[in-house]
């Protein structure tokens, strides 16, 4: 994975998201707002990305983002459903077409187990207010390409928007 794999990804994204009028939110645990900075790069960011949040501590999660603590003790704050809970959270908080939550595991630390090692990445996403997807992925490598991995992963995602939530030009 380079630099330029990632640019090219993001900005196919972003053209993608361009033409079919969507905007773009983040709910950034894990990737500590580099999702969100990496899309801010795209030519016309402006057009599409709306914001993010970055939510590295459980308390934001709660506080800001409306998750219930029993959600963070039953799951751990890296899990499906946490990830699922800061997307739909951020609805309420940014407003956009698209309300993507990341956390997971790119270091040792957090919840990591025989299970669950570091590279355990989760992303869930929200289009036009429903579920689009929610997806658990294990990458390899540096905490930074791990991270990297999973912002590639998000603009891919992207340009493969599903037709039926795009509105007709």
């Amino acid at each position: 994975m380079s630099n330029s794999e990632m640019k090219h990804s993001i900005e196919t994204a972003a053209e993608r998201l361009i033409r079919k009028h969507l905007t773009l939110a983040f709910a950034e645990s894990a990737t500590a707002g580099k999702a969100s900075a990496a899309f801010s790069l795209a030519r016309d960011a402006g057009k599409f990305l709306k914001g993010g949040f970055v939510c590295y501590d459980a308390k934001l999660k709660c506080d800001v983002l409306h998750v219930p603590q029993e959600m963070l003790d039953k799951f751990s704050p890296e899990s499906i459903e946490v990830t699922n809970a800061i997307a739909l959270g951020l609805t309420d908080l940014i407003p956009a077409d698209i309300h993507i939550g990341i956390t997971g595991l790119p270091c040792p630390g957090g919840s990591e187990s025989f299970e669950k090692p570091v590279g355990t990445m989760f992303v869930s996403a929200f289009l036009k207010g429903e579920p689009w997807f929610s997806e658990r992925m294990l990458f390899h490598g540096s905490h930074e390409q791990i991270v990297d991995h999973t912002v590639i992963y998000v603009a891919n995602k992207l340009i493969n928007c599903p037709e039926r939530f795009v509105p007709a030009p």
